[in-house]
């Protein structure tokens, strides 16, 4: 039967799904937690508690004795689906809580969502922090990444709890409190865009390496252990090696063959793309690979061309150094992605007040979740030295990196066009790279064409104002605005 003790758990977690009961669980092993679970259908509460009774969870049928089962001030963390599913259970702790107490949402929510709660909430007297959890199943078990919002009235009673169940990265739990309302979904939700990014970039180095390289699937189970030695080691590495190394128990063949080709998503990846577009930050690496998934997903237009093209180009010749010149494609690719990605945690930050420590959250990611790598030391050394630090790009450790990898980098996006074999992520990190190089775009073409159609104006180099040809009349050029000369 349920233990109602009142008082007796300094942490609750409704919602046992696998998430929800490994974070409970770990809660549990943590010294000085006592932990209190609901879930909705109690069977499954039931099934927890029995299987895993070392853990002395205190059990509740109904959310009032859940709720008379927290010590004050009460906190709760809600591990449920996103969206109307977690608005209610939110109501439902709402109206049973009383000023000063706690409700954390642990999943994948939209921040804009979070910011609204938190604000509902907060005129209520409650604290509402939304956070970012990072590591899957395995990380919410054993230590993961955490990304807490909300206010530092919260973080005082929530920071050590957190802290105890977080992974450890050289001494340090990976978690820190990341700002205000929607501030730990927002770079929860960037994290996970990167997460794509550099998914995009993995997946397309095995695909020059095998398609071009002519690699063998055991072949490159070795560049890839080889790879996790060095500069790109890293939890995603690590897995690509495991995953192509797995063998199919069926057909004997390796698993990623007989895997199909169509990849999904849950949402994070567009999320981040469209709120790049909204704050006007590229992040081309991240849409591309959450493009990429997306062609991928259309087996009817993909098979549709297959049929409709009757040549395709030969691969083309490489290199010795073909591996080589892949990883270091890699590496410049990925750096770009994860400059990408901190430009829009900056601008993000700006826009909704955030004050975002940039350097903490990489120290934050080195262990727990799935962009875990010995490369964020590096960005974390980088924003220790220079904290307004314009690019990653800039700092002197990846402008060094990207330099020294560019011509290989462009060997291979040539090679790839050369042969047919799509690689929109390095093609597109390259493209970007060229675009903040570049002593001048194409952008002033683009700027006369929008004054001939829409009046929209232009500036010069060559003195201040702002200014409109009369394309329709005499085609003679008046200012907009007063000059500053």
């Amino acid at each position: 039967m349920p233990n109602n003790d009142n008082g007796r758990a300094n942490i609750g977690v409704v919602g046992l799904a696998v998430m929800g009961s490994n974070l409970a669980r770990n809660l549990a092993s943590r010294e000085g937690n006592a932990v209190a679970v609901y879930n909705r259908t109690y069977a499954r509460t039931d099934e927890l508690i029995t299987e895993h009774p070392e853990a002395g969870f205190i059990a509740s049928e109904t959310i009032d004795d859940f709720v008379a089962t927290l010590a004050k001030p009460r906190t709760a963390i809600i591990m449920v689906q996103a969206g109307r599913g977690t608005d209610a259970v939110i109501e439902q702790l709402a109206e049973r809580f009383e000023p000063g107490d706690i409700i954390v949402d642990g999943g994948n929510a939209n921040f804009n969502d979070t910011i609204r709660r938190e604000r509902e909430l907060r005129e209520r007297g409650l604290n509402f922090v939304g956070t970012g959890i990072s590591g899957g199943e395995e990380g919410a078990l054993n230590g993961p990444s955490i990304m807490p919002g909300g206010s530092a009235e919260a973080w005082k009673t929530l920071g050590p709890i957190l802290k105890s169940i977080a992974a450890v990265a050289e001494g340090e739990p990976c978690v820190t409190h990341v700002g205000t309302d929607g501030a730990g979904h927002f770079v929860k939700m960037v994290h996970n865009g990167i997460e794509y990014a550099d998914m995009q970039l993995i997946a397309e180095a095995y695909d020059l390496l095998r398609r071009v390289g002519g690699l063998s699937v055991e072949q490159l189970v070795d560049v890839f252990k080889d790879w996790n030695t060095g500069d790109l080691e890293s939890y995603l590495i690590e897995i690509s090696a495991e995953v192509l190394a797995q063998k199919d128990a069926e057909t004997g063949q390796p698993l990623v063959d007989v895997i199909l080709d169509e990849a999904g998503s849950k949402g994070t990846g567009v999320w981040t793309v469209q709120n790049a577009l909204g704050l006007g930050i590229p992040v081309s690496g991240i849409g591309e690979a959450v493009f990429a998934r997306a062609v991928s997903s259309k087996p009817a237009q993909r098979a549709a061309v297959r049929a409709s093209v009757t040549d395709r180009p030969k691969a083309a010749t490489v290199p010795d150094t073909f591996v080589e010149d892949v990883r270091a494609a890699l590496y410049a690719s990925k750096v770009v992605a994860y400059a990408q990605g901190f430009d829009l945690i900056v601008a993000g930050a700006k826009e909704y007040g955030w004050d975002i420590d940039l350097g903490a959250l990489a120290k934050i990611w080195r262990a727990g979740c799935i962009i875990r790598a010995r490369f964020l030391n590096r960005i974390v050394d980088a924003y220790a030295t220079a904290p307004d630090l314009e690019t990653l790009l800039v700092d002197p450790y990846f402008a060094d990196a990207v330099a020294s990898g560019e011509e290989a980098w462009r060997r291979v996006v040539g090679i790839a066009v050369a042969s047919g074999v799509p690689a929109p992520g390095f093609s597109s990190a390259l493209a970007y790279f060229d675009s903040l190089a570049a002593d001048r775009l194409p952008a002033a073409l683009i700027q006369g064409q929008r004054d001939f159609f829409g009046a929209h104006t232009y500036k010069r180099v060559d003195k201040d104002g702002t200014f409109h040809t009369l394309w329709s009349d005499d085609r003679s050029e008046i200012p907009t605005t007063p000059s500053t000369h």
